[in-house]
């Protein structure tokens, strides 16, 4: 059986490294996208189990690229974990609107990513047939 890829949708290199190396060292598989065009896409083209997406990008940034997510009917049932500087309560209803399954505020502790990652890895087993 393959491990579960996430893709990883991050402008920020910096974080882009290390969120993958912490995820791989767990044996999940990361695929990488610099931006909310490429997220798009590469969830399209890659069906990842999981979607880990920075809101505050370039061009189409995380809200907007996870509306257009769970608005195609290829992609919305992929869960989406937003990734933010903002940790208001209004951001977390934000992406509750925009239509993210989980939500970790930044800074994030490496471990705190695989265990969110991990937690919805479980809940997409879970509601898996048998």
């Amino acid at each position: 059986m393959s491990s579960p890829i996430v893709l990883l949708v991050e402008d920020n290199e910096d974080n882009r490294t290390i969120y993958t190396t912490i995820l791989r060292h767990v044996g999940i598989d990361v695929i990488e996208a610099g931006n909310g065009e490429d997220g798009i896409r590469l969830a399209r083209e890659r069906n990842p189990a999981v979607i880990l997406m920075d809101v505050a990008m370039p061009g189409i940034d995380g809200w907007e690229a996870t509306r257009r997510l769970k608005a195609d009917v290829d992609t919305a049932h992929i869960p989406v974990i937003a990734l933010t500087a903002h940790a208001m309560a209004e951001d977390r209803q934000r992406a509750v609107e925009a239509g993210c399954e989980g939500y970790l505020a930044k800074p994030i502790e490496p471990r705190r990513v695989v265990e969110e990652v991990r937690k919805m890895l479980d809940r997409i087993a879970a509601a898996a047939p048998q």
